[in-house]
């Protein structure tokens, strides 16, 4: 092997250890108790692991309250993201209009805004509507910080299929909605599948919109959660907020382990033209 490739793999290897060693460590600790965390030097390994962590969250209903709150807001964000986008990007796909390209550009600007920025809007609006500290006002604004991205993606995907498979089923007495859900939709299920996870990721590690909205302690979601229960002022539970942390990951690591062909071939499709 060439002296390069060797300083090749070993630059990587170093940066993979740089880049994994926040989640080993995260991992280790929340089989630690406090005493042994605080120990010096720290012991790299858990000499006397315990599950002791795991049982206080899981008998815990609070934990519990956060993690469900988190599933229903992220699946309901993800569910009208999907269908909004996907009515919205073929709309703009087949109906040229006149504005519609300002309308797409339009849409494409809100994301330069801070979300900071967007939130104080949505407050106000929310409020005046009595959407605040509701799950499904939080999933609203979810939905709304995610569809600019997912319209544009899904366009993509319906500027690629051929209008003459639609004029064909248009023929055999197909309606638009049918031809929609029957034809277009199932040959844009990596598309669909890909904004649906995009969204359930974000949602799923939102911290602004839910403090913001949210202020009932069993509506919060996780993130929100963590930061008003289990972060003190003078100290923290550093092995249980690692627990926390680890239980939380695994749906991501999941949805990353079964879906991620399909997430990187919708980001992807599109963006290279033969």
């Amino acid at each position: 092997m060439k002296k390069t490739s060797i300083l090749s793999y070993f630059f990587l290897g170093m940066i993979l250890l740089f880049l994994l060693f926040p989640i080993y460590w995260m991992f280790v600790t929340s089989f630690k108790t406090n005493m042994q965390l605080y120990k010096i030097p720290p012991s790299w390994l858990p000499l006397s692991p315990t599950l002791g962590n795991y049982i206080e969250l899981i008998k815990g209903k609070v934990f519990l309250t956060y993690y469900s709150n988190n599933f229903i807001v992220a699946f309901s964000a993800s569910v009208m993201t999907t269908v909004v986008a996907l009515l919205a990007g073929y709309s703009f796909s087949r109906f040229k209009v006149k504005g519609s390209n300002l309308i797409l550009f339009g849409l494409l600007s809100t994301q330069m805004f801070p979300v900071i920025g967007r939130v104080i809007a949505l407050y106000t609006v929310f409020k005046s509507m009595r959407l605040l500290n509701t799950r499904i006002g939080l999933a609203f604004a979810l939905t709304a910080a995610t569809l600019p991205f997912c319209t544009w993606l899904i366009k993509g995907f319906f500027d690629d299929i051929p209008k003459s498979i639609e004029e064909a089923a248009n023929i055999d007495g197909c309606g638009r909605l049918m031809t929609l859900l029957r034809i277009i939709m199932p040959l844009t299920k990596s598309g669909l599948l890909a904004i649906g996870l995009y969204t359930f990721l974000l949602a799923w590690d939102d911290f602004l919109h839910c403090v913001t909205l949210i202020t009932s302690d069993n509506l919060r979601t996780l993130s929100a959660g963590i930061s008003m229960r289990y972060l003190g002022e003078l100290s923290y539970d550093w092995a249980l907020i690692n627990t926390i942390s680890v239980i939380g990951t695994v749906p991501m690591l999941l949805l990353f382990v079964f879906f991620q062909k399909y997430m990187v071939q919708g980001l992807t499709a599109g963006a290279v033209k033969a």
